[in-house]
């Protein structure tokens, strides 16, 4: 593999399969662990949470701000219980199968030396996504794996990448590729910070999250299956 040594992944639209959401519902669901919720109405609550949303991924997109659930009800204005988040964990749960193409693949890149790594943009818990994984029987091929609700930044920030490259243990750049579905978050980021970067242009960016530069990849693939082959390539 050369002077390749680990694939660093995005996690929705790139390890799980894209999925149009209704953020509409998603306030719902999160509107059900707001505390003394009868001082507002179900309206205003719900529009808080989506105006909040929007503000807090503007900061990721726009600043390289990393926010938590919690960060969200804050800019909303409203108190919640963290036990209470139950409706909205069920209601992404079903957007988070990891694609079945992924194990087979990850365990090719482990034949071939390379270490394996996950940077997530997200506002969820590390054991949301720990558990996502386990249960798909995927963690244990994952040598490293950062959550940007972990950490003060979001990519496309260098500064993301590195605690990814930490993670996995390697400190050069140039020896790592990232895989992801974005082209500003993802290979624009990737490409800034001194990584390889490959592509995966299967998802419908909402064009409120697209970032103010499209990054040209190393390579383009049209499935998980691809990437192993897409790896040699660079190395």
């Amino acid at each position: 593999m050369g002077d390749v040594q680990a694939v660093i992944f995005d996690w929705g639209g790139t390890l799980t399969r894209w999925h149009d959401v209704d953020f509409h519902a998603e306030s719902l669901a999160l509107a059900q662990a707001v505390v003394n919720a009868e001082h507002h109405s179900p309206a205003e609550i719900t529009s808080r949470l989506h105006r909040a949303g929007d503000v807090v991924w503007g900061r990721s997109r726009d600043h390289q701000q990393s926010a938590t659930i919690a960060d969200l009800f804050a800019e909303a204005g409203l108190d919640h219980d963290p036990a209470l988040l139950r409706a909205y964990y069920d209601f992404w749960e079903p957007h988070t199968a990891t694609d079945p193409e992924c194990r087979p693949m990850l365990e090719e890149l482990r034949s071939m030396g390379l270490r394996v790594g996950v940077l997530s943009n997200t506002i969820w818990p590390r054991e949301w996504h720990v558990g996502f994984f386990e249960r798909d029987g995927v963690y244990d091929l994952i040598d490293g794996d950062v959550y940007t609700s972990e950490v003060p930044w979001t990519k496309p920030s260098a500064r993301a990448f590195g605690a990814a490259m930490d993670a996995v243990g390697v400190t050069d750049p140039a020896a790592c590729v990232y895989v992801g579905d974005r082209l500003y978050d993802d290979i624009w980021g990737a490409r800034q910070a001194g990584l390889h970067a490959i592509h995966v242009p299967l998802s419908t960016i909402p064009a409120d999250q697209v970032g103010h530069t499209e990054g040209e990849p190393d390579a383009v693939v049209h499935s998980l299956a691809q990437v192993p082959d897409a790896v040699r390539g660079l190395g």
